[in-house]
Parts: C-alpha cells; structure tokens; sequence
C-alpha cells in the first residue's frame, strides 16, 4: 500500500453525483461519453410493477437509472440503478451487481491497462479480472466467441 493515497472509493450518494464522476472520467481519459437519462419509476428497468403513469415509488422518491457510453477501445457501457448498483459492460462481457461507489475505479482500472483476461487451459476457458481498491477484483466468465480484438490483446 502507498502511503497517503487513499485507496477507498469515492462515494456517489446519487445516479447523478455518479454520471458527474464518470463525466470527469471521460475527460480524465479523453473519451467521448453519451449519457441517457430514466426518471420515473414508469422508466425505469427494474420498476416493471409500477402501474400506467405513476412515476414515483410507494415511498414517495423519484428513481434516476442511467445509461453511459463511452467512446473509443474498449468500448464500455455503465448501466446505473436507483438500488446504488451498476452494471458494466466491456467489450461485450457483461458485469452485473458492481457496487455505484466501485464504478469509477472499475473504469480506472479498464482504461488505465489494469484490466486482463486470465486464461485457462485445463478446463479451458476465459475470466475478465479487473481489479478494485484494497486487494479486490471483480472476475467475470468471457465465452471464447465473445473474445473481441482488444480482449484477446489483453490475454495473460
């Protein structure tokens, strides 16, 4: 560990304090980056329960769910849920279940070259490993088809 740095993620109370993060991410690594907005429980994805025209949940919130997509290789997408959980998905490998507050170092990690494909002969097969501040790494299954350009590049 080096000392004074803080290793602990940033926390990002809201959907929008975390699309601000992941703005200042784009330009941080000179990235173009689209966001779409849901607001509304009727817009939401996890919120398929909520009758014809109500947009608020039982206890009276707005919920906010994003979709980011950023420009360039690897081509990312970062789906934000109102439940202060993300999904990302890198190059087609779909990561589910990522804490909002892990997101930015998530994409550090990506971007900044952390990121690998651990392969395995015997079983074969293929994990995404990228790792998260304090000796953590969030390891996803990557089917062989699924093995794109930059994935392959990044094979260890």
């Amino acid at each position: 560990m080096i000392s004074g740095v803080d290793h602990s993620p940033e926390h990002l109370p809201t959907t929008e304090a975390a699309v601000t993060a992941l703005r200042a991410l784009a330009a941080e690594y000179a990235r173009e980056i689209e966001v779409t907005h849901d607001i509304g429980a009727d817009r939401t994805s996890r919120r398929s329960a909520a009758g014809v025209g109500v947009t608020t949940d039982p206890d009276g919130s707005l919920p906010h769910e994003a979709y980011v997509e950023f420009g360039g290789l690897p081509r990312v997408g970062v789906r934000l849920y109102p439940e202060n959980d993300a999904q990302i998905t890198v190059e087609g490998v779909q990561c589910d279940d990522i804490a909002r507050d892990d997101v930015p170092a998530f994409l550090r990690s990506v971007f900044g070259g952390l990121a690998h494909v651990r392969a395995r002969r015997f079983p074969p097969g293929y994990r995404l490993v990228v790792p998260l501040p304090g000796d953590r790494a969030h390891k996803e299954y990557v089917p062989a088809v699924l093995l794109s350009p930059w994935l392959s590049r990044h094979v260890r």
